[in-house]
């Protein structure tokens, strides 16, 4: 997660790189973003006057799931029933519904930031939720019987 959130905040400057492999690597960041994301310049940040290489609200995601799985793995995770991180992604998915079920309604207009801070919540919760499951999951040494 470090790696991807570090190349569509450097990719619009990577693109500009009189280096042919520095800005061929720009274009592959472009061309990944755009297999998750609209990537519409309307509703993008931009670093040097060119526009990253996700969305806002995509922006806010991996942002917001990049800080929370580096705090999961530092602080460590509680156990909790999937139900209840259900609720949970549920509930870290509402402002983001939101904003997009006003977009699609022609009711609201967010602005990028808007759209970036709706979807942290989400970001942070999927990958705390992912990060416990992780820890939680078995360890293939610990099933082997003894001797083998």
């Amino acid at each position: 997660m470090l790696l991807w959130v570090a190349a569509v905040v450097f990719a619009p400057i990577a693109i500009a790189s009189p280096v042919p492999a520095i800005a061929r690597a720009a274009l592959i960041v472009y061309g990944a973003g755009g297999l998750v994301c609209h990537q519409r310049p309307e509703r993008s940040f931009q670093i040097g006057g060119r526009q990253l290489a996700v969305c806002a609200r995509c922006t806010g995601l991996y942002v917001s799931a990049l800080a929370s799985g580096l705090l999961a793995l530092i602080f460590g995770v509680a156990s909790m029933s999937p139900s209840r991180a259900r609720v949970w992604l549920g509930a870290a998915a509402l402002p983001t519904l939101l904003t997009v079920a006003l977009e699609l309604a022609h009711v609201a207009y967010p602005s990028n930031m808007t759209r970036m801070l709706s979807a942290l919540p989400l970001g942070a919760v999927a990958a705390w939720l992912v990060i416990g499951a992780l820890h939680r999951a078995p360890s293939t040494d610990q099933h082997r019987a003894p001797g083998t």
